[in-house]
């Protein structure tokens, strides 16, 4: 693709790998600027084109099919990719028409027939005559229903649109809804966890604290990596929400030296990380599990900063609950979930994602809870974890724990007060679900769980 500006080649290239082999864009990106590269201002370019267009992906293709004049279905994915590109570009950039219209025909030359210049030359003229505020309300007034006009709007399938409205229903929020569709669409900003009894906060020079977690820190940008304590694995990269999840479980009461504790589907470390070095404090022991090897292998890597690493099973984690029944005192289940919580940092999920996925997940998640219940002391604590608000994942999986797995809900809420740094402006109830518009997070879900002192360990 020789004459076309680096950033927008890599960003062309990181777009249609994701629309071609499902590849993940915060994992290719890095990699693709890297081989180009791409440092400074062209590497932040790259990544507004390559995020703006995965995100807003859905809009665009209404003003791209209306533009054309055809369905979708008819243009070829390349030269489909090379239009969302530029039209992220023309509507929500403030990049010259002609530098936008002449960089996309160069790499529809490139990528496509002879003709596909000039069709891709047709299209962005027409949507350039008109306004991105007047394409707005063209693409929003064909919108049949509230939720779909949200949508076309935030550029949310509206099934996620229904989701999340009824997860702040269920809070009394549903007012909210907008302001949360606006925040997914805004790059988060980097949050790093400072391992206790490895690193500090002050280490993180220039990041400032984080809202809640006593041990965030917040970078305005740039390599983490440029901090010491980041690359000896002292100081994770680590959003504030999944640093709450962990030390809601370890800070829930006071810790017995002896406790062994286990994270049952750790991977790929994080909070396995952050668990570790708060039973290492402790005197606990810290057992992870992954079933996946090659993501076992990265909770190795999150754990290889101890002197004496956890150990680290590749096991499937239904089966704990018949093999180590009664063991572990305290059990961290981050359940396999539609990540519809971390939209933000997953641009191209929202698209990839289907409703017909949650069924086959929440299957999954009962069976864990389950084994978690079976695998618990009586007396001990459960944590049940989702980067997901859809009620089908969350409340509905904790009443089947209480209600057949013999557990009782524990105040989540006030085992965080005692953590955070500022209070939690949370909903009604005993489960915690942050959200990104109202605490700078991904909307985790948080649910403890006890076991009676008196419960079967095999239950």
């Amino acid at each position: 693709m020789s004459g076309i500006q680096p950033a927008r080649r890599v960003a062309y290239q990181v777009i249609r790998a994701v629309s071609e082999s499902d590849a993940y864009a915060n994992l290719l990106l890095p990699v693709t600027m890297d081989r180009a590269g791409l440092a400074g201002p062209d590497a932040a370019l790259a990544t507004e084109l390559t995020y703006g267009t995965l995100r807003r992906r859905g809009y665009y293709d209404s003003v791209i099919e209306a533009a054309a004049g055809r369905p979708l279905a008819q243009l070829d994915a390349p030269i489909l990719d090379v239009l969302r590109l530029a039209v992220h570009q023309l509507l929500s950039m403030r990049v010259a028409q002609h530098a936008a219209v002449d960089e996309a025909v160069s790499l529809a030359r490139e990528v496509g027939s002879r003709s596909a210049t000039g069709f891709v030359n047709g299209v962005l003229r027409t949507i350039a005559r008109t306004s991105a505020q007047e394409w707005r309300s063209r693409v929003i007034g064909e919108a049949k229903s509230q939720d779909e006009s949200l949508a076309a709007e935030f550029a949310h399938p509206a099934w996620i649109v229904r989701a999340f409205r009824r997860a702040l229903e269920a809070e009394g929020r549903e007012d909210e809804l907008a302001a949360l569709l606006e925040a997914d669409n805004r790059a988060p900003s980097v949050s790093l966890a400072a391992l206790p009894g490895l690193a500090t906060s002050g280490e993180l020079t220039g990041a400032v604290p984080g809202r809640f977690s006593p041990f965030a820190a917040a970078s305005e940008g740039g390599d983490p990596a440029r901090w010491p304590a980041v690359r000896d694995g002292r100081a994770r990269v680590q959003d504030e929400g999944s640093q709450l999840a962990a030390l809601a479980l370890s800070r829930a009461r006071p810790v017995t030296p002896g406790e062994r504790w286990l994270d049952l589907c750790a991977g790929p470390g994080g909070k396995a990380a952050l668990l570790a070095a708060e039973a290492h404090g402790a005197g606990a022991t810290l057992v992870a599990n992954e079933i996946i090897p090659a993501r076992a292998q990265l909770v190795r890597n999150a754990l290889a900063v101890f002197e004496n690493p956890p150990q680290v099973l590749v096991q499937d984690g239904r089966d704990f609950g018949e093999r180590f029944a009664g063991q572990f005192d305290r059990i961290l289940l981050d359940a396999p979930c539609t990540g519809l919580g971390a939209l933000r940092r997953r641009p191209e999920a929202r698209w990839r994602k289907q409703p017909k996925d949650v069924p086959e997940l929440t299957r999954l998640q009962v069976e864990l809870v389950e084994s978690a219940a079976r695998a618990l002391k009586p007396g001990g604590l459960l944590a049940y974890v989702t980067c997901s608000p859809h009620l089908a994942e969350t409340r509905v999986i904790v009443e089947h724990a209480v209600q057949r797995c013999g557990l009782e809900a524990v105040d989540a809420p006030a085992a965080l007060a005692t953590v955070v740094r500022e209070p939690l402006n949370l909903g009604p109830g005993l489960q915690v679900q942050l959200w990104p518009h109202r605490h700078g997070t991904d909307a985790m879900f948080i649910a403890l769980l006890g076991k009676a002192d008196g419960a079967e360990a095999g239950r």
